[in-house]
């Protein structure tokens, strides 16, 4: 008769991982092939080939990059939140995380985060949006959903038309949900230098706006630049 052992001390013990812990890079700034400072609400709109690695850096803390990934060759496929939190299980983005398309397809992979987690579900903001949730006086206010419109505007070559703006990833972005399952917007929880660094699985238009918003602490009310850097690996 085969008697049972019982776990070890060492296993019962045994910490579990942090899921969020930081994952640090090993590419070093130097060796980047491209590095383009974005400034507090401003836009950048590239191509990011299959293999390249872009790294987003908060070069002051606690600012948002509300970030779409389309298809470079057809934009009407673009980054899903729907398709990538199910095929993950799980509501923020990390380092290992599959980035999808509406069509399922994987487009990028989280390779590194110093920062621990980001936001897929709060969307960006808009003059509409600023309006219901804070005052009818801040409609003027600039927005995301602005910057994305002048960027795509002076870039008709790229494809992108107003019906392609979909899902968006709000990097660094704290966004907690609710024991009701609704969403609210917290202080951040990046800092000086954290960064992601995503390795594209196809060939990609990165469109960003680094969000001028205000109203809320996503920007630690003072929106600040950030950083892309690109490598060729």
């Amino acid at each position: 008769m085969t008697s049972l052992s019982s776990t070890s001390p060492d296993t019962a013990t045994a910490e579990i991982k942090d899921p969020f812990a930081p994952v640090a890079s090993p590419r070093e700034p130097d060796s980047a092939v491209e590095r383009i400072i974005v400034d507090s609400g401003d836009y950048y709109l590239e191509r990011l080939s299959a293999g390249q690695t872009m790294r987003i850096l908060d070069l002051e803390g606690n600012q948002a990059a509300d970030t779409i990934f389309y298809k470079a060759d057809d934009p009407s496929e673009h980054y899903s939140a729907s398709n990538t939190v199910r095929e993950q299980g799980n509501l923020y983005l990390k380092h290992g995380s599959v980035l999808r398309s509406n069509h399922n397809n994987p487009m990028l992979e989280i390779v590194a985060d110093t920062c621990g987690r980001h936001d897929t579900l709060g969307g960006a903001c808009a003059t509409e949006s600023n309006t219901v949730r804070y005052d009818l006086e801040k409609r003027c206010m600039h927005a995301c959903r602005d910057s994305w419109m002048l960027a795509i505007a002076e870039r008709p070559e790229l494809g992108i038309h107003k019906r392609d703006i979909a899902h968006n990833i709000n990097f660094f972005m704290n966004v907690p949900i609710t024991e009701a399952g609704g969403l609210t917007f917290e202080d951040g929880i990046s800092a000086p230098g954290k960064y992601v660094e995503l390795t594209a699985k196809m060939d990609l238009l990165v469109l960003i706006s680094n969000c001028p918003q205000l109203n809320n602490p996503c920007n630690g009310y003072n929106p600040t630049p950030i950083e892309v850097l690109i490598w060729d690996q």
